[in-house]
């Protein structure tokens, strides 16, 4: 399987419906919790869309979007950190964080190095210090952690981002590793 990885800025009426129908289906097992309906997930990234660093990368097997990861540039002021259940060590925030919102990837494409790919495609021109992602532990029975904690991140906090949200573990790694 060939994946090409396209780069956005910027949330074309094109690039939105590819993202929309790649989170649907990656999703689609969950799609009747409130926090992972699709309308719950474009008030979060119409969001971030909106927020500094923004960047965006779709992964295609040909015409075929199969996967995505985005995220964006978080600093010491924003509301990514004071949702932490825990206090920061001093000095953890001085610095600008690569922060991924979302990364999913469709199964027939998993277990393929695609997720990984369409991640590190993500990292590759970023010039923040560190990068930060949250993962519900549950999520295929734990199987999303030990992956992420494979591709060297390491659990810092929890967060529990509204009422609808499970709690998620914080992670956080250097950048490059």
């Amino acid at each position: 399987m060939t994946v090409e990885l396209r780069h956005h800025r910027d949330l074309t009426p094109e690039v939105r419906q590819d993202l929309l129908e790649a989170y649907a289906d990656v999703r689609a097992p969950l799609l009747h919790l409130a926090n992972y309906r699709v309308e719950a997930f474009v008030e979060r990234l119409d969001r971030h869309a909106t927020e500094p660093g923004f960047e965006l990368v779709l992964g295609y097997d040909g015409q075929v979007p199969v996967g995505y990861a985005y995220g964006n540039t978080v600093d010491a002021g924003d509301r990514y950190w004071r949702r932490m259940s825990e206090p920061l060590p001093v000095g953890f925030t001085d610095t600008p964080v690569l922060a991924i919102k979302e990364i999913g990837v469709r199964t027939p494409w998993r277990g393929t190095g695609t997720a990984r790919r369409i991640h590190d495609g993500l990292l590759t021109h970023r010039g923040e210090d560190r990068v930060a992602l949250m993962v519900n532990p549950l999520a295929g029975d734990g199987k999303v952690l030990r992956l992420y904690e494979a591709w060297g991140y390491q659990a810092f906090n929890v967060q529990q981002s509204s009422a609808d949200s499970p709690r998620l573990i914080a992670m956080v790694r250097p950048q490059p590793l």
